[in-house]
């Protein structure tokens, strides 16, 4: 789906152009253009992009074709960013899921391109429509809108995250699991992705507030700072989150080894206990009684066998007195 925005000089918002209509959009003063194009085809996109904005092969075949990590390059007269929105999937498995986003920002136009929908850039191409404050102050302030979105995004994201890990910690103490290692185990891989697109896209940020960049006006640069600032904060918590995550998992391990102790312990003091036991009926051998006729009768000596039995009942309460004064017990 191909769909325009353009506000005309007179601040009137127009979303009826097709694409045989943008070169006249861009050449006429004063208007702002904007176009977005969501999953279609690249044989249709890479005419439009070249021909109609005269964007370089290169940053078109990035945009079309390849993946990567946040980044800015500047073109002189338009730039090209790459941009990522995530989601979290909870009831996934804890799989983290990004969409990236492609931008093309020049001083009259500005241009997004994705594969999947993207809230963010829903949000504000409506806000656009309803109020045409939003185009009159620039492309730039476009892209910040946008990118404010796309970061606001991240903390629901990383509040999910950060409630998954407490959920964890809880089942670990209460009922451990190898399925919370698993759990933790997916967690930590989230969160190592999160930290690959943040820690990129807080220096594209960066960039866009302090370098010198034609297309971006002076006055702008403090909002793009202001996102930076709230990356840097994501960027912390998310380093915090993965300790977590790390202490959960030697949480975990040592749950599991106390467990393992304390079975080890109840099998030992029940061997430990019947060991005396096999002793003594291996000693005496247990012969104190003769067969007579179909019942065991006539002992042969009962005061052998009522010691023998005393000894029995008596060794391993004892054992257990011995156990509990040394704290084995």
């Amino acid at each position: 789906m191909i769909r325009a925005l353009y506000r005309t000089p007179e601040g009137k918002i127009r979303t009826d152009l097709t694409p045989a209509d943008f070169p006249s959009a861009l050449k006429e003063p004063g208007g702002l253009l904007w176009v977005d194009f969501e999953n279609t085809p690249p044989q249709e996109d890479e005419p439009i992009l070249i021909h109609t904005f005269g964007f370089h092969p290169l940053a078109v075949d990035d945009a079309l074709q390849e993946s990567h990590v946040p980044k800015v390059d500047d073109w002189d007269e338009y730039l090209y960013l790459v941009l990522h929105a995530i989601a979290f999937g909870r009831n996934d498995g804890g799989k983290l899921d990004t969409i990236e986003l492609d931008v093309f920002l020049g001083k009259n136009y500005i241009v997004t391109h994705h594969d999947l929908p993207i809230p963010a850039v829903q949000h504000i191409w409506e806000a656009c429509q309803r109020d045409e404050r939003y185009p009159s102050r620039g492309t730039d302030h476009i892209l910040y809108r946008i990118i404010d979105d796309i970061v606001a995004a991240y903390m629901p994201v990383v509040e999910e995250v950060d409630e998954a890990i407490e959920t964890l910690e809880d089942q670990i103490f209460d009922r451990p699991s190898p399925k919370n290692l698993s759990e933790l185990m997916k967690l930590k891989r989230a969160l190592l992705q999160l930290r690959r697109i943040i820690a990129p896209q807080r220096e594209v940020l960066n960039k866009l507030a302090r370098d010198d960049y034609p297309v971006i006006d002076a006055k702008d640069r403090i909002f793009f700072r202001d996102i930076y600032d709230h990356l840097v904060r994501l960027h912390d918590i998310n380093e915090s989150m993965r300790d977590l995550v790390g202490g959960a998992m030697d949480t975990y391990l040592s749950v599991i080894n106390n467990r393992m102790n304390d079975i080890m312990k109840t099998l030992t003091v029940i061997t430990t206990l019947f060991m005396p036991l096999s002793f003594v009926a291996g000693f005496f051998g247990m012969n104190f009684f003769l067969p007579a006729g179909a019942q065991l009768v006539n002992i042969i000596s009962p005061l052998g066998f009522f010691i023998t039995l005393a000894v029995m009942l008596i060794l391993p309460v004892l054992m257990i007195i011995l156990l509990r004064k040394k704290g084995w017990l």
